[in-house]
């Protein structure tokens, strides 16, 4: 589905494939409008050759277009020993999705969050979350496939309970996760994102904190100790309906070991993507 929606964004000139940066300790990466994916994936890597050699680095994220699957990058710095805590946001004025707690009108973006930290046997801890009860994404994605969504994740135009894509896009709007804590951290990636860092072009701007856990202890003890914290919570009894507890993380890299390189897509959404392949005659 995103496919889809890049082609759109480059095509109107939304976004712009290039990038450029600022070194210091202090990192500023600005995308110049360019397709946030790859800017993500060098602001990572950046940031973590700073913080190897000077224990941290704060990067700031700029004018970049949708920046993916924030969990694969910090999956893949915490396996090499770095804690990376990444918020953003701040586009209200493009992307407004969620009501606060207590609205029934869209007012903030969906902001996500992601964690990473290294882990034991069991793989990294990676909590990647909006701060709204279910990700802008999946509601183009149901509209793409015909489908509806879980039940109270948005809300209509009026401020009713729905389960129709097409009520969102009617001005409806998505409900904060968990409430009034959903919209406390939402507010708070806002305020970091756009009062701290600074206007926001195309998509979002990030704020990324990333730590060399073994300038603060052995990377090997912080293993082990990891691992009694995973085992203790995973030898948790499951409640009814579930089969097991996991670790944040965990599920994603089962998932994509058993897709055995495969991708499930639903059929509208791949009718859409063979459309334009040959729209554009490739």
């Amino acid at each position: 589905m995103r496919i889809l929606q890049y082609v759109d964004q480059f095509r109107s000139g939304y976004m712009k494939p290039a990038i450029s940066r600022n070194d210091g300790l202090f990192l500023v990466i600005d995308g110049q409008a360019g397709h946030g994916i790859p800017a993500m994936e060098f602001a990572y890597k950046s940031a973590a050759r700073v913080a190897r050699s000077k224990s941290i680095c704060i990067t700031s994220i700029m004018n970049v277009g949708h920046t993916g699957r924030h969990g694969a990058f910090a999956d893949q710095h915490a396996d090499d020993g770095f804690l990376s805590i990444l918020i953003g946001g701040g586009n209200r004025a493009v992307w407004r999705q969620v009501a606060p707690y207590g609205g029934c009108e869209p007012k903030l973006p969906t902001n996500p969050y992601c964690i990473g930290f290294p882990g034991d046997k069991n793989g990294s801890f990676v909590l990647d979350f909006d701060t709204s009860t279910i990700a802008g994404g999946w509601i183009y994605a149901a509209q793409s496939a015909g489908g509806n969504l879980p039940e109270n994740c948005i809300i209509d135009r009026h401020g009713m309970p729905s389960v129709k894509p097409a009520d969102y896009f009617d001005g409806g709007s998505i409900l904060p996760a968990a409430g009034q804590k959903g919209y406390g951290l939402a507010l708070a990636a806002e305020l970091i994102a756009k009062a701290l860092i600074g206007p926001v072009q195309t998509e979002s701007n990030w704020l990324l904190v990333m730590i060399d856990t073994s300038a603060m202890t052995p990377l090997g003890g912080l293993r082990n100790r990891a691992g009694v914290i995973f085992d203790d919570i995973l030898s948790c009894k499951p409640a009814s309906g579930f089969e097991k507890v996991q670790i944040p993380g965990q599920r994603e890299r089962q998932l994509r070991n058993a897709a055995g390189g495969m991708i499930d897509l639903p059929e509208n959404t791949w009718k859409e993507v063979l459309a334009l392949r040959d729209s554009m005659a490739v």
